[in-house]
């Protein structure tokens, strides 16, 4: 599918983009070369009357990837999360793009739930209504239980979806390899690997028992997290393109004077999505990465309720530490211990001054703190240090990226609670809390035991080793000996060494 018959689609899109404004401003957030803008202009200028006109209401950037249609809907939302790639200016519009097309019908959702679950719907829904809410990959339905007569919510994926997506990826690829060959030497473009990233989160996106196990795990996480709440996945009524969830009713994060009607706290509401989010980050490191005020309700007993699981963010252990003690630093203004960090991790080249990189975070926080309070940003700060970090040669980590996106998004929402929120203050805790339970002597001795008990897991194996390497001591000349001791005594020994540690706790325990 993806040859030369995708210059068709190619051309309409350019087309769109050109009539709607949108061309330059996409070619300059991919600093794209000369030649790539010769062509694309090429494909474009001429066809113009072939590009659909979109809403003129609308930025120019959303206005035509709106027109374009649900596949170039999504494209921009998972590109409003790499700033990296496509610029500040540009993600900014893209975090706002509607996501709201014309519903299908009822009748075809409930063609589409009985094929997945494999029986009628009357069997299993006593009532189900027209769509509630319709997006690029799916709609929801609000329908009741047969069975226990509960409210469920039911979203089900648009019919042939995932055709229709094949085939604009298959044009995306196209399009990259196209970049790929005009601008080779591009700094900022990664064609292939932006399409890539973006066709791995569809593919998860079209098949809903993956959104459906990630709002399993994030429930699992948080189900002791006092204020929230997420509604539990029907597992017996869900599927590869039908999801099932509880009904919960709420009152959306954004409507401020419904929120002071019904008697909710806003600062207290400000605080606790703030807080929330970083315990989910740096605690679990498995984060809600759209926290928008979109997908965020708040129940009659004050609970907020999160939905939409689709894109989710996840940060490894180690990464969550360093990540914990860089912020620790600069809320600590240590700019020594943030760049020492930096160094540690790898983050920054080896042969880059340690001194001078601190005195650059310093020149990042200082007109921070510098701020009143009720201005500090952490996103921004993340923005500031990225920008710093990459002149020093550290290179993109997307995970982080997409949680500095997410941290921009969340204390929106919390500015929007409550303009006078300190971010710091309410972010203090959180971070310092974690770094006492992650960093330390128990932290270490955690760590110990976990290596020792990976260790003894070899133990069956230990004999085997120790033999393989008398063997080769024997047979092999010195040096291949030295190369192989090197390699296997020191894992045989650590391996014994992890077996005895279990076998002597286990004995005190």
């Amino acid at each position: 599918m993806r040859g030369p018959h995708n210059i068709i689609r190619l051309i309409r899109t350019g087309a769109t983009l050109e009539r709607t404004g949108a061309m330059n401003l996409v070619l300059d957030a991919f600093e794209a070369p000369r030649a790539l803008r010769f062509l694309a202009h090429a494909l474009g200028k001429p066809f113009q009357w072939l590009g659909y006109k979109g809403d003129p209401d609308m930025p120019p950037a959303t206005r035509a990837l709106t027109a374009l249609g649900p596949a170039y809907i999504k494209f921009g939302q998972v590109l409003s999360t790499r700033p990296d790639v496509v610029g500040d200016e540009l993600a900014e519009q893209l975090r706002v793009l509607q996501d709201k097309l014309p519903p299908f019908s009822k009748a075809e959702a409930m063609a589409e739930v009985e094929k997945e679950l494999g029986q009628p719907v009357s069997e299993v829904f006593s009532e189900f209504s027209e769509p509630i809410a319709a997006a690029s990959i799916a709609q929801v339905h609000k329908a009741k239980l047969v069975s226990t007569g509960e409210d469920v919510a039911v979203k089900v994926l648009r019919p042939n979806i995932e055709r229709a997506f094949r085939k604009d990826v298959d044009a995306f690829y196209f399009a990259a390899r196209i970049v790929q060959l005009f601008a080779p030497g591009a700094r900022r473009l990664r064609p292939m690997e932006v399409i890539e990233h973006f066709d791995g989160v569809v593919r998860g996106e079209l098949d809903l028992r993956l959104e459906s196990a990630a709002a399993s795990e994030y429930a699992a996480n948080t189900k002791n997290d006092a204020g929230f709440w997420l509604p539990p996945v029907v597992w017996s009524l869900s599927a590869r393109r039908v999801m099932t969830l509880s009904w919960a009713d709420g009152v959306p994060l954004g409507e401020n004077a419904a929120l002071d009607a019904a008697g909710h706290d806003r600062g207290d509401l400000a605080e606790r999505v703030l807080r929330l989010f970083l315990l989910h980050a740096l605690r679990d490191g498995f984060f809600h990465a759209d926290m928008h005020q979109g997908n965020l309700k708040v129940a009659a007993n004050g609970d907020i309720i999160a939905y939409d699981y689709g894109i989710m963010g996840h940060i490894d252990e180690y990464t969550r530490r360093v990540y914990a003690e860089i912020l620790f630093g600069f809320i600590r203004r240590d700019y020594k211990r943030v760049a020492e960090v930096h160094f540690e991790a790898g983050y920054v080249p080896a042969d880059r001054d340690v001194d001078e990189f601190a005195r650059a975070l310093r020149a990042v926080g200082e007109p921070i703190f510098g701020m009143d309070a009720t201005h500090i940003s952490m996103g921004r700060l993340l923005n500031y240090l990225f920008e710093v970090t990459e002149r020093f040669g550290m290179e993109t980590r997307t995970e982080l990226i997409l949680l500095q996106r997410t941290m921009v998004v969340v204390e929106g929402v919390a500015r929007s609670l409550d303009s006078r929120i300190n971010i710091w203050e309410v972010a203090r805790p959180v971070v310092e809390d974690y770094i006492k339970q992650s960093i330390g002597p128990r932290a270490a001795l955690r760590d110990f035991g976990k290596t020792a008990m990976v260790l003894a897991r070899f133990g069956p194996r230990l004999p085997a080793l120790v033999e393989n390497a008398l063997i080769a001591q024997t047979h092999k000349d010195d040096s291949q000996n030295r190369g192989l001791s090197a390699a296997i005594l020191p894992a045989t020994i650590g391996a014994a060494a992890g077996a005895a540690i279990i076998l002597i706790l286990t004995a005190f325990t």
